[in-house]
């Protein structure tokens, strides 16, 4: 299925943050949501639930557990048991009650930045105190992380793929994670949102199908949200696999679970059941749209610094020092909203989201590189 981005016209109809925070001179390449349109039997599930005022209260989280097993399964191969699958809100939500099961006040969750800014704000939400491992390179800090566990850290936020840097982690890393994890009794919550957009280029692990250690250690905590642009119809997933991890979510009051959105339930039910065309098309947009910016880059900004990502649309760029410290203040001088690198836990960076027209991409980077 080709999938295109909705003209500049039509976007700017819309009323989210994206479109919204900035004036209409200014090109919006911050917020991680796309300008293509919704997959249409995404759509057309939303819009039957309206027709039929089914707008009340979700039942039952079981239909998107048996459609993200039917998506799991398809996609990653990936065994996963219906009654083993919640929902409640979104992904950050997800986190926070995962990890107030999962910590006592005032104890340690390692994150590893750059990553997606609230990871240095859920953990202190749900009672607990960040500590940061960064990445080495584009590889977890596995020794790093033996220091943190060893040093009485309880649990481990894991992005998964990883945010901003489109990072696919290995199964090999993830298994050494599962062992240390295991090893010290830590608890692994596993942020797999950007999973579903992983390229044709890279294999994705799951967190849950790396190892007994993994599933004996950890909680996955997903959407279709990222993947299928449906961040405002609240539905997350959070599945285990584990005795521990099961009851950590058993123990969650149902309140979790009733925050779910009944129009983000149907929706994902259709994108994990019929979206997978849709889904393949968007992939093969972005991945065009990110070897253009390559292309862009190296003609008129070839001191920025850009790996393509192995999956989602954020692009990480590293520019040259005389950017200063938040690349993005300047870029946004020209017309062009990034988000700002220092947010991430890294100075001289932005991220670019690359889910936009090539027309857009265009005109972005030449903004960006004007006067430069």
């Amino acid at each position: 299925m080709d999938v295109s981005a909705d003209s500049l016209d039509l976007l700017r109809t819309r009323t989210s943050e994206k479109w919204t925070t900035y004036p209409a001179d200014v090109l919006p390449l911050f917020v991680a949501e796309m300008d293509y349109p919704l997959a249409p039997v995404v759509a057309e599930a939303m819009i039957d639930r309206i027709r039929a005022s089914d707008t009340g209260y979700v039942g039952s989280p079981l239909p998107v557990g048996a459609a993200f097993a039917g998506f799991a399964s398809r996609r990653w191969g990936w065994t996963v048991d219906p009654a083993n699958v919640r929902t409640t809100t979104d992904v950050s939500v997800a986190i926070v009650e995962s990890l107030r099961q999962a910590i006592s006040p005032g104890e340690a969750v390692v994150i590893n930045s750059p990553v997606y800014p609230p990871f240095f704000a859920l953990p202190v939400e749900a009672g607990g105190v960040v500590v940061d491992v960064p990445l080495r390179g584009d590889a977890i800090d596995l020794a790093g992380l033996d220091r943190a566990f060893a040093a009485g850290a309880t649990a481990y936020l894991l992005c998964n793929p990883h945010n901003p840097l489109g990072l696919v982690h290995s199964r090999e890393t993830l298994a050494a994670v599962a062992e240390l994890a295991a090893k010290y009794g830590v608890t692994v919550i596993s942020d797999e949102i950007h999973a579903p957009l992983t390229h044709s280029t890279a294999l994705f692990t799951p967190w849950l199908d790396v190892s007994d250690a993994a599933r004996a250690t950890g909680i996955t905590v997903t959407s279709a949200s990222k993947a299928f642009n449906l961040a405002g119809v609240k539905c997350a997933v959070l599945v285990a696999d584990g005795l521990r991890p099961l009851a950590l979510l058993d123990s969650m009051t149902e309140e979790v679970l009733w925050r779910t959105s009944i129009l983000g339930l149907h929706a994902s039910v259709a994108a994990f059941e019929q979206g997978d065309e849709w889904l393949d098309g968007t992939i093969a947009a972005i991945e065009a749209s990110s070897a253009l910016l390559a292309t862009l880059l190296s003609e008129q900004l070839p001191d920025v610094t850009f790996r393509p990502p192995a999956a989602g649309y954020l692009a990480w760029l590293g520019f040259p020092a005389p950017w200063g410290a938040d690349p993005a203040r300047l870029a946004l001088e020209r017309g062009v909203a990034l988000a700002s690198g220092p947010d991430f836990g890294a100075s001289g960076f932005a991220r670019l989201n690359l889910a936009c027209s090539p027309d857009v991409l265009g005109e972005a980077v030449r903004k960006i590189s004007a006067s430069s």
